[in-house]
């Protein structure tokens, strides 16, 4: 079992000293997600000088505002400076993000996950020339790259999750409640199978939303938020979070939309924080994020702290939870 966390938005020199900080308190990864404003791959190169051991992941950047290629090449690139291991998780992002923000049809999401995993496994198997004839993207006659480039996608719905066990080194579920992740998962290990593949390879890293504070309520509200925001901005969130919570993640959603911030929140209910979050008093806390790191199905869980927490509430969350306690 290792553990991994995403950093912190704090700017690139905070994601390196919080980096440092975790590596001491022995997290085996760091992850950098990436929206808008800074760059994984320009973070990550930062943060590679500062630290010695631990592996290096996105968590995660899009197929769409980048070409296969251009992924391919960023992680070959941050594998000449990382001291270890560069993990890349991929994902679809939303609507929003891809349209809005990148000027880019969304655009048949799921076939874009899976061509895309496959050819930046193509593109970094160290040998031969690319050819690459797919629905979303085709590419003729390129060498490939020498470089260990694992591939992790962030998959929620059943066609995503075939696309996982089909063409990647590993799966980061976000959003799939705790309890139904072992369910979730042998759709990815039945589709390895029947591709030839052993789905014991697959690397299982769910996102896990911890809140480590001593006022349990207040840090049930910051995963609430971070549900809330979810669940309301992203349709494959919402449909994730419905297979076992359907009235609320509709409600959730429909305030959210609305501009209902508020209102959203106080839709999340008690059992969606337990089922798909970590939250409470230090000691309460752990004992949740070592009942999810147990189930059979996880690999690598990983600490992600809700956006927007104070630096109080994250640091705090980092030592609880870190495998080495502070």
């Amino acid at each position: 079992m290792t553990r991994g966390i995403v950093l912190p938005r704090r700017g690139v020199d905070g994601a390196r000293s919080v980096a440092v900080r975790c590596e001491d308190l022995g997290y085996d990864a760091c992850w950098i997600g990436e929206l808008w404003g800074r760059d994984a791959f320009v973070t990550l190169t930062a943060v590679a000088d500062a630290v010695s051991r631990v592996d290096l992941g996105t968590a995660i950047v899009n197929v769409f505002s980048r070409s296969p290629a251009t992924l391919a090449s960023a992680a070959a690139t941050l594998t000449e400076v990382a001291p270890a291991g560069v993990r890349l998780g991929i994902g679809p992002s939303t609507p929003k993000a891809i349209e809005d923000l990148h000027g880019r049809a969304y655009d048949r999401p799921v076939r874009r996950l899976h061509e895309t995993a496959e050819l930046i496994a193509a593109f970094t198997a160290g040998e031969g020339r690319v050819e690459y004839d797919g629905e979303t993207v085709s590419v003729a006659d390129f060498p490939a790259l020498d470089a260990d480039v694992p591939v992790y996608t962030a998959a929620l719905g059943p066609a995503a999750r075939r696309a996982t066990g089909r063409v990647a080194d590993g799966w980061l579920p976000h959003n799939v409640p705790f309890p139904e992740l072992s369910d979730a998962f042998e759709t990815v290990a039945r589709t390895a199978r029947e591709s030839g593949r052993d789905p014991d390879a697959i690397t299982v890293a769910p996102y896990v939303p911890a809140a480590v504070a001593d006022d349990p309520d207040e840090a049930r509200a910051a995963i609430r938020g971070h549900l809330a925001y979810y669940v309301g901005s992203g349709e494959g969130y919402r449909r994730a979070v419905a297979t076992a919570f359907p009235d609320a993640a509709e409600r959730i959603a429909a305030a959210w939309q609305d501009g209902e911030r508020n209102a959203a929140r106080a839709a999340v209910t008690e059992g969606m924080v337990d089922a798909l979050g970590v939250a409470g008093t230090p000691e309460t806390a752990r004992e949740q994020f070592e009942a999810v790191a147990s189930l059979d199905a996880v690999d690598h869980p990983i600490v992600v702290v809700p956006d927007g927490a104070d630096a109080d509430l994250t640091d705090r969350t980092i030592a609880a939870l870190a495998p080495t306690e502070a």
